[in-house]
């Protein structure tokens, strides 16, 4: 069976690329550069169920998110976290925060409406993050 990303993260999110790990996902809220890496691996909730080579590959993959976030957004802090509280399949939000943006210094979670991004918006961080990723 192929790999499926869970439903509620398909319907939360947009398809970005596919990193050799990870599917990595943009968040539908354009308030923050929001991305999520899910390693296209069955049956893991938390990052220690990973083997230990693709614990190694999942971290370098939320190093280069982090690095591609960080040059393309000129985020004041960038929030790593595996929460995984409300979905049972392993996912790792690497988030841009600016002191400036709707949450700070709180959690992004629930820190009011989504603005969800109209395709310009999409096209435009897809670019701008997939130069990262040849």
């Amino acid at each position: 069976m192929a790999f499926t990303v869970h439903e509620r993260l398909a319907a939360d999110t947009l398809h970005m690329a596919e990193l050799d790990l990870c599917t990595l996902l943009l968040m539908r809220d354009h308030r923050f550069p929001w991305t999520i890496l899910v390693p296209r691996r069955d049956n893991l909730r938390d990052y220690h169920d990973l083997p230990r080579e693709d614990a190694l590959q999942a971290f370098d993959e939320i190093v280069r998110v982090s690095n591609a976030l960080s040059a393309e957004f000129r985020v004041d802090k960038l929030n790593v976290a595996a929460l995984g509280n409300q979905v049972p399949q392993l996912h790792i939000h690497v988030i841009g925060r600016y002191e400036t943006d709707d949450a700070w210094p709180g959690p992004v979670w629930n820190a009011g409406p989504v603005e969800s991004p109209d395709l310009t918006i999409v096209e435009d961080w897809r670019q701008r993050l997939g130069s990262h990723f040849p």
